[in-house]
């Protein structure tokens, strides 16, 4: 893929990306590069990934053909107002913060670019991400399959309706940290058993990364899969009715649900 590639904004979620993307070898590091208002941060991009980097946006912004503003939501208006005016009006324009809208990237430019909203998560970090992408019309489908073998070098991609999207953050944007609590109990159940701690929390996530397989691979109903594990009388659907007497589901349930009312307010 013989493109430009360019990211403002060089944090966590932006290291993962062009980590993965790099790995791939499907853009050379020479076509890369990244800006990042700390000096230590464009120092660590220089020596950990062997790319450009710089803290001035517009050296990022000219000549790219794709874009990734990889900033908090606050600083997109900031950031776009400073870079608009030298860009290649056929850059895709890529954005990953939650609850900006394709109308407000519009709005932001003064024109209609080419613009994908997306929204990745971290687990992006160790290659096995999740995004869902949203291009908008000014996209062809080549330049849409472009895109989503960028996120592919990171994560899997969904390609969802606008509509949709503020509900992304709730399943697979934020759920992590969910994921995360339910590891941690689980562990601190086995250590109250009698389990090294450490021991316990490699036995917690494998199953839960196993489950999760399981559903992803056999693509059966995760409620048929926890009535496979569940035997007749046993200890497993006696943990299960404790679960749904203390309303499991219900809590991620509303979890969820004010994840995604805190996603619409951030517009």
């Amino acid at each position: 893929m013989n493109k430009k590639i360019g990211f403002i904004g060089a944090g966590k979620m932006a290291q993962a990306m062009i980590e993965g993307i790099l790995k791939s070898k499907i853009i050379p590091k020479e076509n890369m590069i990244a800006s990042a208002k700390s000096i230590s941060t464009v120092d660590k991009i220089k020596t950990n990934y062997l790319i450009a980097a710089t803290n001035n946006n517009l050296e990022v912004a000219r000549g790219a053909d794709i874009l990734f503003l990889a900033v908090k939501p606050n600083q997109y208006t900031e950031v776009i107002g400073e870079i608009k005016n030298e860009l290649n009006q056929d850059c895709i324009i890529i954005t990953i913060a939650a609850g900006i809208t394709l109308e407000d990237i519009d709005n932001a430019f003064g024109i209609r670019m080419k613009a994908v909203r997306t929204m990745p998560n971290t687990p992006s970090l160790v290659g096995e991400g999740m995004c869902a992408i949203c291009p908008n019309n000014r996209l062809s489908e080549e330049d849409v399959l472009m895109v989503e073998r960028l996120f592919n070098t990171f994560s899997k991609t969904e390609r969802l309706e606008e509509n949709l999207m503020d509900a992304v953050p709730a399943i697979s944007g934020s759920s992590p940290a969910y994921v995360y609590l339910l590891i941690e109990a689980m562990a601190d159940g086995g250590v109250m058993q009698g389990i090294p701690r450490d021991k316990a929390y490699r036995l917690a996530a494998q199953a839960v990364l196993g489950a999760a397989k399981m559903v992803l691979e056999t693509e059966s109903h995760p409620g048929k899969l926890k009535d496979d594990v569940c035997t007749p009388g046993g200890a497993t659907i006696d943990a299960v009715a404790v679960l749904e007497k203390k309303q499991f589901r219900g809590s991620i349930l509303s979890a969820m649900e004010s994840c995604t009312e805190k996603v619409k307010s951030l517009k």
